[in-house]
C-alpha cells in the first residue's frame, strides 16, 4: 500500500518521498487510519518497523487540518521516550516529515544545560520529543505547560517502565490536558504496559503486527561458545579475519565498554563508546563517526539498546548477554531493520548458558552455534546438568535452614532448658531462671 492512498498533504508526501519511503508497513497501514479518525491507539510491533512514522505522520497531518499558532511554554504534541538517544531520533525523523510544514520540533532530555532548553520552551514549539525526567523538570520549574496538549504518545512504553519511570509518567498524565489523543506504542505487551493502557487509553484500537519476543526473519543469528576472559581476543580476531567494516557491540557494564574500546583501538580496530557516564556532546560524535565510517565499532551499554538507528547496520553482538533475555530482542534488532539484512553474534561464556538457554525458550528456537578453533569451552550439556544441581541443592538447603529457624520456644522435657533456634547444623540453649 501506497503513502498516497491516505490522502495526505502534499507537503506531507513530498517529503515522505524525499526519505526514500515507498510502501508503507504494516504497523504503518494499521495505525494511521485510526490515528487520523481520532482513535486512541494501542500497538505492539518491534523495532525496526516504521513506527515512528506510524504515529508521527498522521499526527502532521491531523495538525495540518487544523493549524494553529505556537503558543509559548505550550506545545500541541508531547512525545515521550526512554532515552536520549531515542529521543533525538523520532524528533530527527519527525523534522524530516515536517520539513515542508511551518512547525516546530523540540527535544527535551538531560545531559545538556538546562538554561538553554528553558529558552526554547518559553517560545513554544508544536512538537516536543522528551524522555520523563527532564520533562517533569521544566514543568516543576513552570517553563512548560501541558494544558494544550492535543496528541500525547508514549513510545517504547514498556522500556519507561523497566527503566522506573512509571511515577514520572503518573505526574505527567496528571499535568497533561485530559481532552486529548493518546498513543502508546510497545515492543511487549506486559501486564505492566497494560495497567497503563488502561489508566490512559479510552477505547484503544488495538495493534499487533508481530509475535511477541519474536525476531525478524532478516537477522540471522549465532552464538560463539567463548571463556569470559577470551572475549576481547575472539572479537578483534573476529573484526580483523572476517573484515568487518560496521559492529554495534553491547558489554554488560559501562567500565567493561570502556575497556573493550580501550583494547579495541590497541588493536588497530577504530572504535569509540556510548553510555550514561558520557557526556550528550561525546555520545552524539561517537554516533556520527561510526555512521559516517571514521570508527569501525561503537560499543555501547544497555542505555543504546532501543535508541539508535543505524541505516543499513550489518553486525550487532552481544559481548555480554543481557540481563533480561527480553533485551536480547531489543539489541538485535539494531539489525535487520526495513528489509534489509543483518547478523547477530553473542558470545557466550560458561557461566552465561543458564541466560542463552532463557533466550533461546523465549524467542522459540535455538541458536546455531560456532565453535572458534582455540577458543572451545566445556561441554554445553554437561555444564547445564551442574547448574541445575547447583540450584536444586540451594534449594534444599534453603528450606532445610528456614526450618530449623522455626525451631524457637521448644522447651525441653525436664523443664529446665528451651531450645531457641538452630544455626546450621548447632543447637543453642538458654538456660531457664
Amino acid at each position: 500500500m501506497k503513502f498516497e492512498s491516505f490522502s495526505f498533504a502534499p507537503e506531507i508526501l513530498r517529503a515522505i518521498a524525499e526519505c526514500g519511503y515507498q510502501s508503507m508497513t504494516p504497523i504503518q497501514q494499521q495505525a494511521i487510519p485510526a490515528i487520523r479518525r481520532g482513535e486512541d491507539v494501542l500497538a505492539s510491533a518491534q523495532t525496526g518497523t516504521g513506527k515512528t512514522a506510524a504515529f508521527a505522520l498522521p499526527i502532521l497531518q491531523r495538525m495540518c487540518d487544523n493549524p494553529k499558532e505556537t503558543m509559548p511554554s505550550n506545545t500541541r504534541t508531547l512525545i515521550l521516550t526512554p532515552t536520549r538517544e531515542l529521543a533525538a531520533q523520532v524528533a530527527d525523523n519527525i523534522s524530516a516529515y515536517s520539513k515542508h510544514l511551518n512547525l516546530t520540533v523540540l527535544t527535551i532530555y538531560g545531559g545538556v544545560k538546562i538554561d538553554t532548553q528553558s529558552q526554547k520552551l518559553k517560545r513554544g514549539a508544536d512538537v516536543i520529543v522528551a524522555t520523563p525526567g527532564r520533562l517533569l523538570e521544566h514543568i516543576v520549574a513552570c517553563n512548560l505547560s501541558l494544558s494544550n496538549v492535543e496528541f500525547l504518545v508514549l513510545d517504547e512504553a514498556d522500556r519507561m517502565l523497566d527503566m522506573g519511570f512509571s511515577a514520572d509518567i503518573k505526574k505527567i498524565l496528571q499535568a497533561v490536558n485530559k481532552k486529548r489523543q493518546n498513543m502508546l506504542f510497545s515492543a511487549t505487551f506486559s501486564s505492566e504496559v497494560k495497567k497503563l493502557a488502561n489508566d490512559m487509553l479510552e477505547k484503544p484500537k488495538v495493534i499487533t503486527v508481530d509475535k511477541q519476543n519474536t525476531t525478524a526473519d532478516t537477522v540471522s543469528q549465532v552464538v560463539y561458545p567463548v571463556e569470559q576472559r577470551r572475549k576481547r581476543e575472539l572479537i578483534s580476531e573476529l573484526i580483523g579475519t572476517k573484515n568487518w567494516q560496521q559492529v554495534l557491540v553491547f558489554t554488560a557494564t559501562r567500565d567493561a565498554a570502556d575497556k573493550l574500546v580501550k583494547e579495541l583501538n590497541l588493536d588497530g580496530i577504530p572504535s569509540g563508546v556510548v553510555h550514561g557516564e558520557k557526556a550528550q556532546g561525546s555520545r552524539r560524535r561517537a554516533l556520527r563517526e561510526f555512521v559516517e565510517g571514521k570508527i569501525r565499532v561503537l560499543v555501547a551499554t544497555e542505555v543504546a539498546a532501543r535508541g539508535l538507528d543505524i541505516k543499513n547496520l550489518e553486525y550487532v553482538v552481544n559481548y555480554d548477554l543481557p540481563f533480561l533475555a527480553e533485551d536480547y530482542v531489543h539489541r538485535i534488532g539494531r539489525t535487520g531493520r526495513a528489509g534489509k539484512t543483518g547478523v547477530a553474534i553473542s558470545f557466550v561464556s560458561r557461566e552465561e548458558e543458564r541466560t542463552l538457554a532463557d533466550i533461546e525458550k523465549l524467542i522459540g528456537q535455538p541458536i546455531r552455534r560456532v565453535t572458534v578453533p582455540g577458543y572451545e569451552v566445556g561441554s554445553r550439556e554437561v555444564l547445564l546438568k551442574q547448574i541445575e544441581k547447583r540450584r536444586s541443592f540451594a534449594k534444599k538447603q534453603q528450606r532445610g535452614d528456614n526450618a530449623g529457624a522455626q525451631m524457637i520456644a521448644e522447651k525441653n522435657m525436664d523443664g529446665r532448658r528451651v531450645k531457641v533456634g538452630k544455626v546450621s547444623s548447632t543447637v543453642k540453649y538458654k538456660k531457664i531462671k
